[in-house]
């Protein structure tokens, strides 16, 4: 079977386990701004996560409503609405970056590490007063 049209890779898994390994890994990144995993996923998540970011750099209730859907967990989705995508307003796109890092010993595939491109600050939490 030819492969012309088809986009996306599948990682040898059924739909439904390849978008929750995709909700997954995106959550990681979100959460801790650096991740390291195989270059396949890796590049695959970049096509997933710049789209949540562009979404989550327009804020308003709909676009906050698809990153929640897009994350597994809503605090990830809050802190890439309101603490990181105001600090990406810079760029249009090339949010993130890929790094080739290492061969892994068990099945020597190819990792890499997936990290913003920007340098994120911790944003300062406003005491109730």
């Amino acid at each position: 079977m030819h492969r012309h049209g088809y986009k996306g890779r599948k990682f040898g898994r059924e739909r439904d386990q390849r978008r929750a390994l995709l909700k997954g890994l995106a959550t990681s990144l979100v959460m801790e701004e650096r991740i390291e995993t195989t270059l396949p996923k890796a590049k695959e998540l970049v096509r997933y996560i710049e789209k949540l970011i562009t979404k989550a750099k327009k804020g308003d209730l709909h676009n906050r409503r698809m990153v929640v859907a897009g994350l597994s967990t809503q605090i990830a989705a809050f802190k890439l609405v309101d603490a990181i995508a105001p600090q990406l307003t810079g760029r249009t796109s090339g949010h993130v970056r890929v790094q080739r890092t290492r061969m892994r010993v068990g099945d020597g595939a190819q990792m890499a590490v997936i990290e913003f491109v920007d340098d994120l600050k911790e944003m300062p939490k406003e005491e109730a007063k």
